[in-house]
């Protein structure tokens, strides 16, 4: 059997589209802003691919960016100052940080009502409490990315392999959320090989490059890469692609995979406090 490679700008395109549907129905249009501190390319890049994916969808997207030397107080004066502009729909931080701000501080500035990343203390709480409408990005993703395959997942050995804040934890939650079975595996566990070898699904978010290889895993597998970093200059997966072909049944790519589809799930949540408003 040919493993199927999945197309997560394809996906990213069709959520795209009902966004922008949703967004041509509200009587307003919603903004969303990234705020960037410091110079790193590889940041100022993430933000210029959302600004043009926000604008296919419609959405006016702002930029503000800090030098490296701002304060965790200038930054959050800048947030709380965001949280009141009329129509404003989502408020994010690009992250790293620089390491002299005070992270924590400055992602619960900014509203729950505008969290759309779910980063802050309070929609991070609601999130695993099953409360809340906004939900984690690149989890979402993950979950949206398995539906496009159609696929019964009640009996399939499931593992998540890193249990990080961002992507193992709640894509962890939200697969248990559905009544599925998870294994998981993070730096402490000492039989993750063997857990490889047995799962049926395994979605990744270590960020190793190309750990994942076809001598670990069993014939059919399908398998998600969340994870990425950097071999020989290029953004890479936790999958050697190259090596799984053939054996996966399905494969999402990196990049290409779960990253577009992220930023489909971030404008999601955009779309959806821009509903609330209109709601409340």
């Amino acid at each position: 059997m040919q493993t199927q490679i999945i197309d997560g700008r394809k996906i990213k395109d069709e959520i795209i589209k009902e966004i922008k549907e949703g967004v041509l129905s509200l009587p307003f249009t919603p903004i969303f802003c990234d705020i960037l501190v410091g110079s790193d390319p590889v940041s100022a890049s993430y933000v210029r691919i959302k600004s043009k994916i926000a604008a296919l969808a419609e959405i006016k997207f702002r930029t503000v960016e800090f030098k490296d030397q701002a304060t965790t107080e200038e930054i959050i004066e800048e947030i709380e100052n965001l949280n009141r502009v009329p129509h404003m729909c989502g408020i994010i931080i690009q992250l790293p940080l620089p390491g002299h701000i005070d992270k924590r501080t400055v992602l619960d500035a900014i509203k729950p009502s505008l969290d759309v990343d779910c980063l802050g203390t309070i929609n991070s709480e609601s999130f695993y409490k099953n409360d809340g409408e906004i939900g984690y990005p690149t989890a979402l993703a993950c979950m949206r990315i398995l539906d496009s395959l159609n696929l019964d997942l009640t009996n399939k050995k499931i593992l998540v392999l890193g249990q990080g804040s961002l992507v193992g934890l709640p894509v962890t939650h939200l697969l248990r959320s559905k009544g599925l079975e998870v294994e998981t595996a993070d730096i402490k566990t000492t039989n993750t090989e063997e857990l490889i070898k047995n799962a049926d699904v395994i979605i990744s978010a270590i960020g190793r490059a190309k750990y994942i290889k076809d001598y670990m895993i069993k014939k059919d597998v399908i398998l998600i890469d969340a994870g990425t970093s950097e071999d020989n200059g290029a953004v890479v997966g936790d999958v050697d692609l190259d090596s799984v072909m053939n054996i996966a049944s399905f494969v999402s790519p990196t990049p290409g995979g779960v990253g577009p589809v992220t930023v489909a799930m971030l404008l999601q949540n955009v779309l959806q406090v821009a509903k609330d408003k209109i709601s409340n």
